[in-house]
């Protein structure tokens, strides 16, 4: 949010919008089990909760990026690099010079395959980062266009309101949650027993994209939702494009960076979409990124080999601590076995709300904030964890001062 702020872009996010003030889990008959309650965030960081179509926020931030920046139907096929610069090959033919690359291209990362293709056969690619992801649950999620407010009451709350069914004596959880423009968010979540689990089967679909096969999905779609209908209803009222299916996978990378090529987001930590933390943790580190190529001065191998060296120092140990926690609240979100069900139990009845809401509040303590740009107060009650600041930017600001 702080960051949004320094950008000029925090009113635009929360046009697209809704506050929401926490997450009801439910049984199949809609009885509450269990909960999150987001009621203190606002006093703590000084900011609600909310919840948006990714879509909208796709859009938001496309509108910022001037259009000749951006090139369509290009896939990298293979990378190479050397003191001089960086040069990715495209599916079309084409190539791409650069000083830098920064693979911010997914699970399935074409520059992450070429980087490590390339340090396999130097024999500097460490034996875990050979290995496959881990596969959990499939999902499918999807946006619905405008809905008929007497069928969809909810659609008309100011609020939004997530709420999650855990299926009985299945593998399937799902849920809701209204937005605005009198639309609904929609999801399904199959729990897959990764002892039967064929690779084959789980074929690599990209990333939020809208292929793939939603057969193992229909399963769900008769259940009836908390907001009235069925799934089924929901996704009749989606459009295709608007339908994303994909298989929620869980990886922390070793290698980060080599040479002039650095990974961000999903393409060096996948994290289960449980906590939240998969967007999150990518803005961060495209922020920090920015921090340290902005401090870093002339395009040398030595200054980029630094600057790419204090972004993974600074971001790998909050990036592991918040993926246990993510395949933790993964248990709690969408287990449906009896041992997940225990532990749900457990979780939500036997701890103290207090202990919960502090452990919360710790971890949105880390609020990093573009270096080059002037800081945002905290404007909450809750500690924020102090920044590095930028000698760059301070000695910029004082020689404009100056003039």
């Amino acid at each position: 949010m702080p960051v949004f702020e320094q950008l000029g872009l925090f009113d635009e996010l929360m046009s697209i919008s809704l506050p929401c003030t926490g997450i009801n889990m439910l049984d199949p008959e809609f009885n509450f089990m269990t909960g999150l309650d987001y009621g203190q965030h606002k006093e703590k960081t000084g900011y609600d909760m909310v919840m948006f179509p990714r879509p909208k926020l796709h859009r938001l931030l496309q509108s910022h990026v001037p259009e000749e920046k951006i090139v369509y139907s290009k896939k990298v096929l293979s990378l190479e690099q050397n003191e001089h610069g960086v040069m990715l090959r495209m599916s079309d033919g084409s190539t791409i010079h650069g000083d830098i690359a920064v693979g911010a291209d997914g699970t399935y990362s074409g520059v992450r395959q070429g980087l490590y293709k390339s340090l396999e056969k130097k024999d500097l690619l460490p034996a875990s980062d050979k290995e496959d992801l881990t596969m959990g649950h499939l999902c499918m999620v999807g946006t619905t266009d405008p809905v008929d407010p007497e069928k969809y009451p909810c659609v008309n709350n100011e609020k939004a309101l997530f709420q999650r069914v855990i299926g009985r004596g299945d593998s399937y959880s799902w849920h809701t949650v209204n937005m605005r423009d009198h639309r609904i968010c929609w999801g399904i979540i199959f729990q897959i027993d990764s002892t039967v689990a064929s690779r084959d089967a789980m074929f690599r679909n990209s990333d939020w994209g809208s292929e793939g096969d939603e057969g193992i999905m229909y399963g769900a779609f008769d259940k009836p939702t908390p907001i009235g209908g069925t799934v089924r209803d929901l996704v009749d009222a989606t459009p295709k494009e608007e339908v994303s299916k994909v298989f929620l996978e869980e990886k922390l990378f070793e290698t980060w960076y080599y040479g002039r090529t650095v990974l961000i987001g999903d393409a060096c930590h996948k994290f289960l979409p449980s906590a939240g933390q998969g967007a999150v943790n990518a803005m961060q580190d495209a922020v920090i990124l920015a921090n340290c190529i902005y401090e870093m001065g002339e395009a040398t191998p030595e200054n980029i080999t630094a600057a790419f060296k204090e972004y993974y120092d600074e971001r790998f140990e909050p990036v592991r601590k918040m993926m246990a926690k993510s395949k933790f609240m993964a248990l709690i979100m969408y287990g449906t076995t009896w041992k997940e069900r225990l532990i749900r139990y457990i979780m939500f009845n036997w701890i103290p709300t207090s202990i919960k809401m502090k452990q919360f509040f710790k971890d949105a303590a880390y609020r990093p904030q573009a270096s080059f740009l002037e800081y945002v107060e905290n404007r909450g009650t809750g500690e924020v964890l102090p920044q590095k600041p930028s000698k760059r930017y301070a000695q910029e600001k004082a020689a404009a001062a100056e003039i």
